[in-house]
């Protein structure tokens, strides 16, 4: 179902995007509601006669990958009362160049305007964290190792930023604490070792997927013994890491997280792990500038 102010055609992109619909209408009235808190957009409304109509372009200013278009889009469904028209000039995940044609939307003048900040910054921000995912990922080319983000998102905004990873040409983590079990440090200390707490999880969960984070490759030793199938190496060196991928022999999946840099990426990557996992993916990426350019129209 098309949730209200929403076009079909904005409605049915976010959803072949893995995002719901209602979910995303909703946090876009949230954040409309930050500028209209008074009511009224009283520049627009003083400056911009009520009948005038208008095009917003929206260019890129930078070189990169695009993440976003529907939400952008959702946001002028809602801003003009899903009387506006919506041209599309690229897609997700298409990389870019300053000066590329992105989204064109076609209303009234004053509801554009009222739109352009929010629709703006959440373009710009999944398109930055798209972009960042992207150059991670060109860098691990051909070894195998996947680029994975973390939980380290931006409150309320975890789907927007997850699928963004996805749009570029990364793989996504858990996204809540209930899909997948991670025992971490924490958790070691408070089950009396890696094996207690991976076979508590066990326990209690026994279906459902679990990860250990070991800091030490012995640590990593005793989780695959005790049966986990998939290890965070937190915090080791290249060297251990290899070590680490030497001892467990294929009989689970490595993933290696902590202080990542994008010029230590291929070395990480070629030690045989699976899985980097970079929470400055989301939580450290510079947004990917882009314009809304206004022209009025007959």
């Amino acid at each position: 179902m098309t949730p209200p102010g929403l076009s079909e055609d904005t409605t049915a992109r976010l959803a072949a995007a893995g995002l719901e619909p209602d979910a995303v209408s909703d946090l876009v009235q949230r954040a409309l509601q930050e500028d209209l808190a008074g009511g009224v957009d009283a520049t627009s409304v003083a400056t911009v006669p009520a009948e005038q109509q208008s095009s917003a372009d929206l260019v890129a200013r930078a070189d990169g990958v695009v993440a976003g278009l529907a939400v952008a889009a959702a946001v002028f469904d809602l801003t003009t009362g899903n009387r506006v028209t919506t041209t599309w000039h690229v897609e997700d995940g298409a990389g870019v160049v300053r000066g590329d044609l992105l989204l064109t939307v076609t209303g009234a003048t004053r509801a554009l305007l009222t739109g352009e900040r929010t629709a703006l910054n959440l373009l710009c921000r999944m398109s930055g964290i798209a972009t960042s995912t992207r150059q991670w990922v060109d860098e691990v080319a051909g070894t195998g190792a996947r680029v994975r983000d973390t939980r380290k998102t931006t409150p309320g905004l975890r789907a927007l930023e997850k699928y963004a990873v996805r749009c570029g040409g990364g793989v996504n983590h858990r996204f809540s604490l209930s899909d997948a079990a991670l025992v971490k440090d924490n958790h070691v200390i408070a089950a009396g070792g890696v094996a207690e707490a991976f076979q508590a999880v066990r326990r209690v969960f026994p279906d459902l997927p679990v990860e250990v984070e070991a800091d030490t490759v012995e640590q990593v030793v005793i989780a695959v013994e005790a049966g986990a199938d998939l290890v965070l190496l937190d915090n080791m060196s290249p060297e251990e890491v290899r070590e680490a991928v030497q001892r467990v022999a294929g009989r689970a999946r490595l993933e290696v997280s902590g202080g990542l840099r994008l010029h230590m990426a291929r070395a990480m990557a070629q030690t045989g792990v699976e899985f980097l996992s970079v929470g400055a993916l989301t939580h450290s990426a510079p947004i990917l500038d882009i314009a809304c350019d206004l022209r009025e129209v007959d």
